[in-house]
C-alpha cells in the first residue's frame, strides 16, 4: 500500500525560515524552529532538499538532517509561526 501521508511542497528554503506548502497551506516556519543543524547551515545546504516520495518527512543530503512532515506543522500551529494563504 502506497500512502500518501502529506502533499508537500517547498517554496523557498529562504534565509530566515523555511517556506513551505503542506495539504494546500502555506507555513514559515523559522530555521531554529526546524533544528539547531539547520538554524547553522549555510544557505547551499539548506537549499538541497528532498522531499519523501510518501510526504512523510524531508531530508537534507547535505547535512544528514531529518524532519518528518507531522510535528513541523503541529509546532508551527501551536508556536503561531506564519500561516500564509494557500498560493
Amino acid at each position: 500500500m502506497n500512502r500518501k501521508f502529506y502533499e508537500v511542497e517547498v517554496i523557498d528554503p529562504g534565509q530566515d525560515a523555511l517556506h513551505l506548502c503542506i495539504d494546500d497551506q502555506a507555513f514559515s516556519i523559522p530555521w531554529r524552529d526546524c533544528s539547531a543543524a539547520l538554524a547553522e547551515a549555510s544557505a547551499v545546504e539548506r537549499e538541497i532538499v528532498e522531499i519523501a516520495p510518501s510526504g512523510y518527512g524531508l531530508h537534507w543530503p547535505l547535512l544528514d538532517e531529518d524532519l518528518a512532515i507531522a510535528p513541523l506543522v503541529t509546532h508551527a500551529q501551536a508556536a503561531g509561526s506564519s500561516v500564509l494563504a494557500a498560493q
